[in-house]
């Protein structure tokens, strides 16, 4: 009897060895991958997030590093560099910085319609007519500036006839304390909401509905020359944040129940309300957009 438990013991013993060294190997053989943030984790990055939470990445033989920049600027630096395998930026955004050199080029779309809007004060602007002789606050130049001409333009309107002012990043709090009448580069999904929570009247003006093309919000970005080396290790990238995106719409409660147990300092109405507010937004597939050279 001692010699039957014995050996049932031994056999026990090789089979956790085998075990944990079938998952030592495994994981040895996940490839590491990085991946910067526009800015900090959000519900915009849903799909990532489901994508790491359900061992998407994993089975896709990925390891993936998610990191969040300390400016919104350096994600297609850092890719440029070769310091991240993947980016996300705005799709604007890129053909400015390919128009600049970097060798950047679109790999996938992770929202494919417009986020940003201008958002004024709801007490003293109903129409885009009524910004004549106002303020407005902005935080980067470039592309915001350039939507809005293409919108005061529909109205009649240009830029001589309103003032910018650069607010640093504190668009929100601009507004709210009335240092200026209006902003650029607020997210209909979550600052306008943030607004709304706090009682604040906002009127908002979305730039597909004057005169702005459609755009893809948020972007893959990735160096053109890894890419090309390495198009096999994106695709399956990609192919796991289809994954996500594919559970988190079917599954989006219980999606923002993990997310929020997992990011404690997120887990608020704010942000719970943008998650949803996001969902239709999110592109349907992930690869849609084929990769372009910036050269050409």
């Amino acid at each position: 009897m001692n010699k039957i438990l014995f050996s049932i013991k031994i056999l026990i013993l090789l089979t956790s060895c085998l075990f944990l060294s079938h998952v030592s190997f495994a994981s040895e053989k996940l490839q590491p991958f990085t991946l910067i943030l526009d800015w900090f984790a959000n519900p915009d990055h849903a799909p990532i997030f489901v994508a790491d939470q359900q061992g998407f990445f994993t089975k896709e033989g990925l390891s993936v590093k998610i990191i969040a920049p300390a400016n919104p600027s350096d994600p297609q630096k850092m890719v440029a560099a070769n310091q991240a395998d993947v980016g996300i930026t705005y799709e604007p955004q890129l053909l400015l910085d390919q128009k600049q050199g970097l060798p950047l080029v679109q790999i996938g779309t992770l929202v494919d319609s417009p986020l940003g809007c201008l958002v004024a004060s709801g007490n003293n602007i109903q129409s885009l007519k009524d910004l004549k002789n106002k303020t407005i606050g902005y935080s980067v130049s470039g592309v915001d500036i350039l939507h809005l001409n293409t919108m005061l333009h529909s109205v009649g309107l240009s830029e001589k006839d309103v003032t910018l002012i650069n607010v640093n990043y504190d668009l929100t709090q601009a507004l709210m304390t009335h240092k200026v009448d209006a902003v650029l580069g607020l997210m209909r999904n979550f600052e306008v909401i943030q607004m709304q929570l706090a009682g604040f009247p906002v009127k908002v003006f979305y730039p597909e509905n004057y005169g702005v093309k459609k755009y893809a919000e948020l972007i893959f970005v990735a160096n053109i020359n890894h890419y090309n080396q390495n198009k096999v290790l994106y695709n399956k990238f990609l192919q796991a944040v289809q994954m996500g995106n594919h559970y988190l719409q079917q599954h989006p409660e219980q999606s923002w129940e993990r997310f929020s147990k997992n990011h404690p300092e997120l887990n608020n109405e704010l942000n719970k309300r943008s998650w949803f507010a996001t969902l239709p937004y999110f592109a349907k597939n992930t690869a849609a957009i084929p990769p372009k050279n910036p050269n050409t």
